[in-house]
């Protein structure tokens, strides 16, 4: 060995010892929640005023976002408000206006008065816009009696005319042109807490629901492009009549837009996103296509991705398996890049790539005013009850029950409803304490009618518990209730399913003007449309139930209708995801996991359940896995994985890896601007953020071409269909890759990250989502990493697991400084997923925003 070579063996060995200490002095990748940064907060606060009779001035109400606001559920709390009596004074009616006023809407602006079609137990008027005259000293324009638009020659109280953004108003008080009891927003009589509290999630609509209004109309043009914004407007109510007097049994009987009581009104500025296609028309389209579980998150991230580049992202959603179809069998026109949970069959053997982008979960919503209770907030399911409710095994789910109507044969010893079982009512005492009369039971549970792999992980999670999974074989629970038998032999407890079924053939008779109507458990317990349709409908209270006949002026026979809304009874309950339960703002139940121990679903829980995810049939693909969810973990966990094929074209697959680097990049922040990741989702970690970066590298790289499997820049495959690929291994380039990110997990190519061959597995899948057989081995044979549950076993998050790696890396490099400084004397000894849809039943859904 030369005098030269020596020195430069050991230069090279100190530059390692540099890089070394360097490596261990930087700051680790970030975990979840440092990547979480706040936003930046929006809420705003006002206090009440003072009235002649009723004094509104310790009031404070806070409405907790005002900005970058969509079509969602709103948080407004309350403190310092006189508690209500009994449903008769003291409260607080919530309402939506428009109006470019700076200072405020006027009345006539704003969504209200059809929230009831009759006073029930509340005051006539205090839900109308129908002024009654003489009541109010103050009232100037709408004082006097007006002609009756129905009955010519007669008189009739004034009214406040409803004036949309654009048309004529409202000519009578009863005038639903614009909106109407089944699709208003307002909020006409929100209780006050006895310690002076209160919280509402309100409803806000955009233009594409209440066009009327107008909120969030693109104003401008080019990059100045603003939503119209709107208000929120609050008027508290007292226990006085604006005359002073106490109203009929003290109960105020005048509207919230008789001036006396406007004038105590609390406004808030709502600043809306423009409701707008996010990606401008004349780009070159990129279809996209697959779960439901990244439509919020792709909704976000679509302007940045159009914003950037000659291309527009177009997503349309739809079943899990229908989108691997169209990847495995593509057209011309296929959508080129797929959302999915489990991964498409054959993987990288099949030359996909896959590459994690969003970590959501499911849940069971909830929105329930129970009587003796109040707003329910906290409730407990086990996957024994979630058995009962998903197989319609309470009669009151199938049948509204009457004299004329009771228990069906097949239901009967079960109790009617959830509220009367006394498994329920073990995990949710307070409900012993304040037993729940008929009228207040609620409906069946709100469930998406598509086929996804979201249901098939619900099933499994029920299939994972002894008591579940013998309930669905047909054993009865301790205290006698059984399976609906109609659901019985479906299977659901060996095969579990991708649908929720409506297996129960009742029928229930009604009469209206002597005409015969049936309705079924469809009617009864109707399918929504998706996940988001199920929390927009909690969120308003009803499973929408079409239970009611009805005379219908057109057929002149009865037709099928559903029940007010009642203020203090509203109750529902539906399966959702994390995100849209976030959206709408709903309560979220508490489930319970593989160690007994009930969780909601948090950053924390759903990350906990990441770790614990089991390998799939495709290597470095993880899939949920509800039997290892446990200390702390929530057990309806799901990662959404972006899969495209390394067959497209060139410019294609460079196009679709933008998408996966922005996912896992700038679309992991989260917030509520454009672009940025919806609360509801948890923040991808570290590991899964690297291997969605190297599948996008591989992806962009193609299928690979050479005799020694190194990746090229193939064109194959025409348009913007995927290829089925050529059965050749998508994996990392064959070789050492020494810590970089192409071995952190990388897609297909390695399970565990670590350093060393990480080209794709040999194994082949028995069948998708299941087990993967494959021995270990990369393309070469080597070991392609420890899998996911054995470094998630070792109880520390992917970050975490990720600062072990870097004192291991430390170590091997300060080592081998050592041996390029020692250099000979070394050598000798030695000698890393509008809605107009096609049917129902497909769960096609448009993504727009708004």
């Amino acid at each position: 060995m030369t005098a030269r070579t020596g020195a430069r063996r050991k230069a090279v060995g100190v530059g390692a010892l540099l890089a070394a200490v360097l490596l261990a002095l930087l700051p680790p990748v970030p975990g979840p929640e440092a990547a979480a940064a706040d936003s930046g907060s929006s809420a705003v606060t006002k206090r009440g005023s003072k009235g002649p009779y009723d004094d509104f001035s310790r009031l404070e109400v806070t409405v907790h976002q005002t900005k970058n606001l969509r079509a969602q559920g709103l948080r407004v709390t309350w403190k310092g408000g006189t508690p209500t009596q009994s449903y008769n004074t003291d409260y607080l009616q919530i309402m939506q206006c428009w109006g470019d006023d700076p200072a405020g809407p006027k009345r006539e602006q704003c969504q209200f008065g059809a929230g009831v079609t009759s006073g029930g137990n509340f005051g006539t008027h205090i839900a109308r816009r129908e002024l009654v005259p003489g009541t109010d000293p103050l009232e100037r324009e709408y004082a006097e009696q007006i002609p009756d638009p129905d009955v010519p020659g007669q008189l009739t109280s004034p009214f406040v005319p409803f004036t949309p953004v654009s048309g004529p108003p409202t000519k009578k008080v009863t005038d639903w042109t614009y909106f109407s009891s089944g699709d208003t927003n307002e909020e006409f009589f929100v209780a006050t807490q006895p310690d002076g509290t209160g919280e509402a999630a309100f409803n806000l609509q955009t233009t594409r629901e209440a066009p009327h209004l107008g909120c969030g109309d693109p104003v401008g043009t080019g990059a100045h492009v603003r939503g119209r914004g709107c208000w929120l407007v609050v008027v508290p109510r007292g226990s006085h009549e604006p005359d002073g007097s106490t109203g009929n049994n003290h109960r105020p009987n005048t509207s919230p837009f008789s001036t006396t009581n406007w004038d105590r009104r609390i406004v808030f500025p709502l600043d809306f996103l423009p409701v707008r296609e996010p990606c401008p028309t004349d780009k070159a389209e990129r279809r996209m296509t697959g779960s439901e579980l990244v439509t919020d998150a792709l909704t976000s991230w679509q302007s940045a991705l159009c914003a950037d580049g000659t291309t527009r992202f177009t997503f349309t959603q739809r079943g899990e398996d229908l989108a691997r179809g169209g990847l495995l069998n593509p057209t011309s026109t296929s959508p080129g890049l797929a959302f999915t949970v489990e991964p498409v069959e054959g993987g990288a053997q099949a030359g996909f790539v896959h590459a994690p982008v969003a970590v959501n979960g499911l849940t069971v919503g909830f929105f329930w005013e129970a009587g003796g209770i109040g707003l329910v907030e906290d409730l407990k399911l086990s996957p024994r009850l979630l058995a009962k409710l998903l197989t319609a095994s309470y009669p009151y789910d199938v049948r509204f029950l009457t004299d004329t109507a009771p228990v069906p044969d097949h239901l009967k010893g079960n109790p009617e409803s959830i509220v009367r079982d006394p498994e329920f009512l073990e995990l949710n005492p307070e409900f012993q304490r304040s037993p729940q009369a008929p009228q207040v039971y609620p409906g069946g549970i709100l469930l998406a009618a598509d086929r996804s792999d979201s249901a098939r992980i619900i099933w499994n999670y029920l299939r994972a518990d002894k008591e579940a999974r013998e309930f669905l074989e047909g054993k009865k629970d301790p205290w006698g209730m059984r399976i609906n038998p109609y659901f019985k032999d479906l299977g659901l407890a060996s095969r579990g399913a991708d649908e929720f079924m409506k297996a129960d053939p009742t029928e229930t008779e009604l009469t209206s003007n002597d005409k015969t109507i049936t309705y079924g458990m469809t009617d009864r317990s109707p399918y929504a449309l998706d996940m988001h349709d199920a929390a927009r409908w909690v969120r308003r209270g009803t499973n929408n139930a079409k239970d009611q006949a009805q005379h219908d002026n057109v057929t002149n026979g009865p037709k099928l209708v559903g029940r007010d809304v009642l203020i203090g009874q509203r109750h529902a309950y539906g399966i959702t995801d994390t995100a849209s339960a976030s959206r709408y703002q709903l309560q979220i139940a508490a489930l319970r996991n593989a160690d007994g121990t009930y969780v909601r679903p948090t950053t924390t829980s759903l990350l906990k359940a990441v770790e614990q995810f089991r390998d799939s049939a495709v290597p470095g693909v993880l899939v949920p896995d509800p039997a290892r969810a446990r200390n702390g973990a929530y057990p309806l966990t799901a990662v959404t994985y972006a899969a495209a094929s390394t067959s497209l074209p060139a410019d294609a697959r460079k196009d679709y890896a933008r998408v996966l680097r922005y996912a896992a990049g700038p679309g992991q922040r989260q917030g509520t601007a454009p672009g940025e990741l919806p609360f509801g989702y948890a923040p991808l970690p570290a590991g899964l953020k690297a291997r969605a970066a190297a599948a996008a590298d591989r992806l962009e790289r193609g299928a690979p071409t050479g005799p020694d499997g190194t990746g090229g820049t193939g064109t194959t495959g025409t348009g913007g269909g995927t290829g089925a690929g050529q059965g050749t291994a998508a994996g990392t380039d064959a070789g050492s890759v020494s810590g970089s990110a192409d071995s952190t997990a990388s897609g297909e190519g390695a399970s565990g990250g670590t350093a060393g061959s990480a080209g794709a597995g040999t194994g082949r899948a028995t069948s998708s989502g299941g087990p993967s057989t494959a021995s270990g081995g990369g393309a070469d044979g080597g070991s392609a990493g420890p899998p996911a549950e054995k470094l998630a076993g070792t109880g520390s998050t992917p970050s975490q697991v990720l600062g072990v790696i870097r004192w291991v890396l430390l170590s091997v490099l300060v080592v081998g400084g050592l041996a390029g400084v020692a250099g000979p004397t070394v050598l000798g000894i030695a000698g890393r997923r509008r809605i107009p849809s096609d049917s129902p039943r497909t769960g096609i859904r448009n993504l727009k925003s708004g």
